[in-house]
């Protein structure tokens, strides 16, 4: 699910507890959780409903001034069926923490190796994992797709081979571009180094 900045910050708050959305199928799953800019929401329950079950608390906890602006709203979106989200700021991004430890012993490293060569291997364009590291290192803040460029590829799938590495605490996102988390720094040091 998508919600604007301002949403974010009132889940954040617990302002915000509820969501509505029309959707031909639920995309979302009760017990769900999902990393937004604010931190990991949790999906409660994800209820069918109409609009003659909504009401002025329930535009309110979804953060509308008025029922009738929570229905001008859900009215642009006709015909779908519409649906009741609970949710909840559940904690922190754990990959924030993660890609702040730098202080890696070796059996994390050997760990992390392990993975990037799995990444390697299984990947349908050959081994990228360390040249896209060294990539980010050497350039940090660069667009993804002059990146991209520069290691010939096209910028969605070098994209989602960064998010790859975002996953493993190594790198971090910026307003543009990328840089390594000191998490990854330490890795590629610890490679140059051996």
């Amino acid at each position: 699910m998508l919600f604007r900045r301002t949403d974010l910050d009132r889940i954040a708050d617990g302002s915000v507890t509820l969501a509505f959305r029309r959707w031909d199928r639920p995309h979302a799953k009760p017990g769900s959780r999902q990393r937004t800019a604010v931190g990991v929401l949790a999906i409660g329950a994800v209820d069918p409903v109409t609009v003659a079950d909504l009401s002025e608390e329930t535009a309110r906890r979804a953060g509308y001034a008025s029922l009738a602006e929570l229905v001008r709203d859900l009215d642009r979106y006709r015909g779908a069926q519409l649906y009741r989200i609970e949710i909840r700021l559940a904690g922190e991004d754990p990959r924030i923490a993660l890609r702040s430890q730098a202080e890696l012993g070796p059996e994390e490293l050997a760990g992390l190796r392990a993975r990037l060569a799995r990444m390697d291997a299984l990947s349908s364009h050959g081994p990228w994992t360390w040249a896209t590291l060294r990539l980010i290192a050497q350039q940090p803040a660069v667009r993804a797709g002059d990146l991209a460029s520069n290691l010939g590829r096209d910028r969605l799938p070098f994209k989602a081979d960064v998010r790859k590495l975002k996953e493993l605490g190594l790198t971090e996102s910026l307003a543009v571009g990328y840089r390594l988390s000191p998490r990854g720094q330490a890795l590629l040091a610890s490679a140059a180094s051996a």
